[in-house]
């Protein structure tokens, strides 16, 4: 019985824990007008036929605080590596003098950041969805178990209030994470 409802939470935890997790890559790669060499992660390189993100075909350095230094090792695919995020959604312009690609971030308007940061308030809510989906399906289970029989009313009204306690605190964290993004958006 115990053990039962200790999985659910377990479960339950875990599932947290990605969409957690998956709030905060997002926010890795949302531009802050600082250079981020996160923002280059979801970009892929056809690197002799096998799509490679840059992070492993160069290294990427932060010489200043709004550029961003890309130093790949195969001389031979700095221009792919160029077109790629030239054609990708960043909103940068890749500049190379043939051996290392500059980025360079340029400073967010007022109406940028307010832009940016209602896209930091949907990702905060389309995780908060996902939590509600998590909480969802932990209470369908614990009410199942209890039609099976396995656990008492008493037990499941113990098991939800640990379930509702569970996405509360990961409710929270969600807000902190978002605050956080927030704040070093609007920091000029």
């Amino acid at each position: 019985m115990q053990n039962d409802i200790e999985e659910i939470l377990i479960s339950c935890g875990e599932e947290l824990d990605k969409a957690l997790a998956h709030q905060r890559n997002e926010y890795l790669v949302i531009r802050a007008g600082r250079a981020n060499p996160h923002i280059l992660d979801k970009i892929y390189i056809d690197y002799y036929g096998v799509p490679t993100p840059i992070n492993q075909m160069a290294s990427i350095t932060v010489p200043e605080a709004r550029i961003l230094a890309i130093s790949v090792w195969d001389a031979s695919q700095i221009k792919n590596v160029v077109k790629a995020i030239a054609a990708s959604d960043i909103g940068i312009t890749p500049s190379d003098d043939g051996k290392i690609i500059r980025l360079t971030f340029p400073m967010l308007t007022e109406e940028r950041r307010r832009e940016i940061v209602k896209n930091v308030k949907k990702i905060a809510e389309d995780t908060k969805v996902a939590i509600r989906g998590a909480r969802r399906d932990a209470m369908e289970m614990l009410k199942d178990l209890q039609k099976e029989g396995t656990i008492s009313e008493d037990e499941l009204s113990t098991a939800e209030k640990e379930v509702q306690k569970l996405i509360d605190t990961y409710g929270d964290k969600i807000d902190d994470a978002s605050k956080a993004k927030e704040k070093e958006i609007m920091e000029v």
